[in-house]
């Protein structure tokens, strides 16, 4: 989140929900930033408290410590808060300073450090207590106190998304995936495709389909999309991903006819693949156009990955 923020918005305060109870729009864990002049990144909730979030956050900034807020929005009328949410709950928010230097930006871009290497972290955050500075540490032991309330949020690698071709409409499909702030590699034969300028924040390699395994650590990959338009490409990245055996979600783009004629040619590899293959990749959604193909795409996938029910078509 502070990688998103405008260069310009240094004064900013990180807000963290870190309680709830009963209906609220966001759960613990969630965050946003408030910036100096009004404008913030992220909800909280569906822009109800955010003013008021605001006001304290200005607070914040203006005193330079951390501070805990409650919203109480149970009953018709929000008699305590007066801001009409109207959802039922409870909601702790924790908010801090963020700006270059702080704490807050410390903590958040060692875990994040971590998380884009592949590995779990933990972040601690304390939103109540006697003796320790209220804040957001990286998951390091705390010295106990009697008076001491902590939300410690585990984070997994993000998702990492593999793309088996560069072409044009690879591009929405790597921008829908980092805008969900999944790690995307995308590799390519082609140099004129396979360009880092066309993919921001992607990885992106220049190498030959045969060399996919090596090039790449497929195991570390939790989904693969193969979309270059050349069937023999294709053909040998669907070759490698079923020697390989990961990862376990494998998208082909293409109608029917050619997924058909791309099981013809890998014979007895089409029964390895097995269940891992989705072909034609994507939700139907009625999409036509690159964008809304990319959509279906990262639907599919996001539905995959949280384990929901997903439109599927396997490799025959």
């Amino acid at each position: 989140m502070l990688e998103r923020a405008p260069l310009a918005h240094t004064s900013r305060v990180l807000a963290t929900v870190v309680a709830t109870a009963g209906s609220t729009y966001r759960k613990p864990g969630a965050r946003m930033l408030l910036m100096a002049d009004g404008s913030y990144l992220g909800l909280l909730s569906g822009g109800c408290l955010e003013s008021d979030l605001q006001i304290h956050a200005r607070e914040v900034l203006d005193g330079g410590a951390a501070r805990a807020v409650e919203y109480d929005t149970r009953g018709p009328d929000d008699t305590l808060f007066g801001v009409g949410a109207g959802c039922e709950g409870t909601m702790r928010v924790l908010l801090e300073p963020a700006g270059p230097g702080s704490a807050a930006e410390a903590a958040l871009q060692t875990v994040g450090r971590l998380t884009q290497a592949g590995e779990t972290a933990s972040l601690v955050m304390v939103h109540d207590s006697s003796q320790i500075r209220l804040g957001t540490y990286p998951d390091e032991p705390l010295p106990p106190h009697e008076r001491e309330r902590a939300y410690v949020q585990r984070l997994a690698p993000p998702p990492h998304l593999l793309i088996c071709g560069a072409a044009p409409d690879a591009q929405p499909v790597a921008g829908a995936a980092r805008a969900l702030g999944w790690r995307v590699s995308v590799i390519d034969h082609r140099p004129a495709y396979a360009d880092a300028a066309r993919f921001a924040g992607a990885e992106v390699r220049v190498a030959s389909p045969k060399s996919l395994r090596s090039e790449v650590d497929l195991a570390r990959c939790h989904a693969a999309v193969v979309m270059s338009h050349h069937l023999p490409s294709d053909e040998i990245y669907l070759r490698e991903l079923a020697l390989a055996g990961v990862p376990a979600y494998v998208g082909l783009l293409g109608p029917k006819a050619r997924r058909s004629r791309l099981a013809k040619e890998l014979g007895p590899l089409t029964e390895t693949l097995g269940p891992r293959i989705r072909g034609p990749v994507g939700l139907d959604i009625g999409a036509v156009t690159p964008e809304g193909i990319a959509l279906a795409i990262i639907a599919q996938i996001h539905a995959w990955l949280a384990g929901r029910a997903y439109s599927e078509a396997v490799l025959t």
